[in-house]
């Protein structure tokens, strides 16, 4: 599938993955299925709550072509690109591009720090690697070289990078982004921001995990903030909320993870040397899904 335009809520996907390392595609594959008949617009697989870099590469093509298989057309898949080098980078993009994926989230791991006009390189060589839509992820809080608010500006001047997703948690940072690039590029959440608040400035959805958990609340978000029912939307916001309060307190992939499995689906636990949630975590989270659904 490939849309004119992205828009709505995008579940940024767990990986399921078994203690011999195999990616457990029927778990997957179900998570899939039952995102999109809850309404979701997309799907994000090896995103943050993805574990992207706790992977290899085996195991990121094999997620891929589930999640790919699962959508079958009915909505699109945009799937993580992160790499050190740009090489590596291009050679990710080039091989989901050819399993069918219908855009790219592009992300920059570094050890070393990188100047502007490397990240810039690094994101452009992604976005001419492949003719798909490509989103730029930012997050300062866990990228050593991030992106620079003068770099969003030149990147944004490329024709197929499209959108951004911002994990800053700075609603004013995301305006001056928008004041910046106007029509070139279109702005999604992540569950740092406040969604409701971020689609009242001009964002035109949000990319986050906790979509995986609470999929047709979170849609239905989207539809109030779009028909501007802003009342209706910040009641339901504020009862959303409550999740983002837990998966601030404990490693994010734990809080999603262990949340699958409160609901049915044998996800597993975080790779290891991350830790499983623990039993404070998962009373916590369930009080939150219980109140959300009360």
């Amino acid at each position: 599938m490939a849309p004119s335009e992205f828009h709505g809520v995008f579940p940024y996907l767990v990986s399921p993955v078994d203690a011999d390392g195999a990616v457990k595609a029927d778990v997957l594959a179900r998570l899939c299925d039952d995102l999109i008949k809850a309404g979701v617009h997309g799907l994000a697989p090896l995103g943050s709550t993805g574990e992207f870099a706790y992977l290899d590469g085996a195991q990121k093509r094999r997620i891929i072509e589930v999640v790919v298989e699962a959508a079958a057309g009915r909505v699109p898949v945009v799937a993580g690109v992160a790499a050190t080098t740009i090489a590596e980078a291009r050679r990710q993009t080039r091989a989901f591009a050819q399993l069918g994926v219908d855009g790219i989230l592009a992300v920059m791991e570094a050890y070393f720090p990188i100047d502007d006009d490397g990240v810039h390189d690094y994101f452009a060589a992604i976005a001419s690697a492949c003719d798909l839509p490509v989103t730029l992820y930012t997050n300062p809080n866990f990228q050593r070289s991030d992106l620079s608010l003068p770099v969003i500006a030149r990147l944004a001047k490329i024709p197929n990078i499209r959108y951004l997703k911002d994990a800053s948690s700075n609603t004013g940072r995301l305006m001056t982004i928008m004041n910046q690039v106007g029509e070139d590029m279109k702005i999604f959440a992540a569950s740092a921001h406040i969604p409701a608040a971020v689609m009242l400035i001009g964002g035109v959805g949000w990319m986050a995990g906790p979509a995986c958990l609470a999929p047709r609340e979170s849609v239905a978000l989207y539809e109030m903030c779009r028909a501007r029912q802003w009342d209706e939307a910040m009641a339901l916001q504020r009862r959303l909320w409550r999740l983002n309060q837990a998966f601030a307190k404990y490693n994010l992939a734990a809080c999603i993870k262990g949340g699958l499995e409160i609901q049915g689906y044998a996800v597993g636990a975080p790779l290891a040397p991350q830790k499983p949630l623990g039993e404070a975590g998962r009373a916590e989270v369930k009080a939150a899904l219980d109140a959300l659904r009360a």
